[in-house]
């Protein structure tokens, strides 16, 4: 069976690509030849049967992706699943199933069997589960149990895997002699690094690439290339150890590209505000436009309960600057397991940012959904304005709350209205509630 990717390059219109294009406003020529480019990745596994398919790249809408799964702390998965169904309900794009809990496969089953939107996995996280029961210790992990666990998620329909392939020898080197603030804090980069160190090998995900490569390509998942030495804090942002990591990705790009694979790189998760742009860019050049999914970036480290915002005011510039899919942060981020509210809020404030890139970028239909609430606003129409608010029901709830039932304006201006005032002044149109 071919992938999105070949049958793009032979010239198809496959009816994800179909989708894809309604769902964008565009033309499904448009979509193909993205795909067939590889600035286009439809993640679309062929085991994942309740998937409305959409696509991440460039001339698309910013996507937007929330975290959920199970922890050792908290190994239930029926909370998870509630949090899958509130993020579909904010409007997510994709979620990403980073269970470590028990039963991990059937934490990833379940979700995907629910799931009408991508699911990403991170195949290290079950594998150094695995590690630990069967050997005792992560650092005793095989390349088998790795690609075991790789094809056991392909196979479960798992859109796209985070794979750390990049954590080479050379980037824990560069690591070493410069130093950081943080070291590692992705918890996939950790284990690699714990592995290359302990065993003096190198990367079995790095040199089993090809035989990644044929997996993905059997279910036709979408490899997204860890960023497994992101930098952790403002003060390590932009070092040696990201770059050389960001290089070898750029090569496995090409690589995945040459195997009919689609691909996205994953960014960095701490960036100064002045330093964003240029990390877009730098990542667009290196992996050929590649679709670039980043983790915020968060720009400052002093918001514990509020990395969510700080996650969107780097997230607009990251996507105004090239990056196409936004992975949201919570409130709980650093803090704890995310609730239901938690998943709720950042998926609202990730969109948030998305759309605001999207209105500067001119992405098709983003300027119009603006216009409408301009609209809506001039017109005092209320029913309207929390139709088109991003949040329908905080926004129902507040006009509720401080406004009496028959009150035309808002409780804030009340008499004073502006909308009111000047609609008197001019002719047309104006707002129902003018005598």
């Amino acid at each position: 069976m071919s992938t999105q990717m070949e049958k793009a390059r032979e010239g198809k219109i496959s009816d994800e690509m179909k989708l894809v294009a309604e769902d964008e406003k565009l033309s499904a020529e448009e979509i193909r030849r993205g795909v067939a480019e590889g600035t286009i990745a439809i993640c679309a596994n062929i085991n994942h049967t309740s998937l409305k398919p959409r696509g991440v790249g460039k001339g698309l809408r910013t996507k937007v992706n929330a975290n959920i799964g199970t922890s050792s702390t908290f190994p239930d998965i029926e909370p998870e699943l509630l949090k899958l169904d509130e993020a579909v309900k904010c409007g997510a794009d994709s979620v990403m199933d980073l269970s470590t809990g028990n039963n991990i496969d059937l934490s990833r089953k379940k979700i995907i069997e629910r799931s009408p939107i991508m699911v990403g996995t991170v195949p290290i996280y079950q594998a150094t589960v695995n590690a630990i029961k069967n050997h005792g210790a992560v650092v005793s992990m095989t390349e088998e149990d790795l690609l075991h666990t790789i094809e056991d998620q392909a196979k479960d329909g798992a859109d796209f895997m985070t794979l750390h392939c990049g954590v080479t020898r050379a980037a824990i080197e560069k690591l070493r002699t410069q130093r950081r603030e943080m070291d590692i804090v992705s918890r996939g980069g950790s284990f690699i690094a714990g592995w290359i160190l302990h065993n003096e090998r190198e990367n079995p995900l790095y040199e089993r690439y090809d035989d990644i490569l044929d997996i993905c390509a059997k279910y036709d998942v979408t490899i997204s290339l860890g960023d497994g030495m992101r930098p952790g804090c403002i003060a390590d942002a932009t070092d040696r150890a990201q770059l050389t990591e960001l290089i070898t990705l750029g090569d496995l790009v090409d690589r995945a590209w040459r195997r009919g694979v689609q691909v996205m790189v994953e960014g960095p998760g701490h960036v100064p505000y002045n330093q964003i742009e240029a990390n877009m860019k730098l990542e667009k050049k290196i992996c050929r436009n590649a679709p670039f999914y980043v983790l915020g970036p968060l720009v400052t480290d002093i918001a514990p309960g509020y990395d969510h915002i700080t996650a969107a005011i780097g997230g607009t510039l990251a996507a105004i600057s090239g990056a196409d899919f936004l992975c949201y942060v919570t409130p709980a981020e650093h803090l704890c397991l995310p609730t239901i509210q938690d998943v709720h809020d950042g998926v609202i404030v990730s969109r948030i940012a998305a759309h605001a890139a999207d209105l500067a970028k001119g992405i098709k239909g983003a300027e119009e959904w603006d216009l409408k609430m301009a609209r809506a606003r001039k017109m005092l129409d209320w029913d309207e304005q929390i139709n088109l608010a991003i949040d329908p029901e905080l926004a129902r709830k507040k006009r509720a709350d401080r406004n009496d039932v028959n009150e035309t304006a808002c409780s804030m201006c009340g008499e004073y209205c502006a909308v009111k005032i000047v609609s008197k002044y001019f002719d047309s149109p104006v707002c129902p509630c003018i005598d």
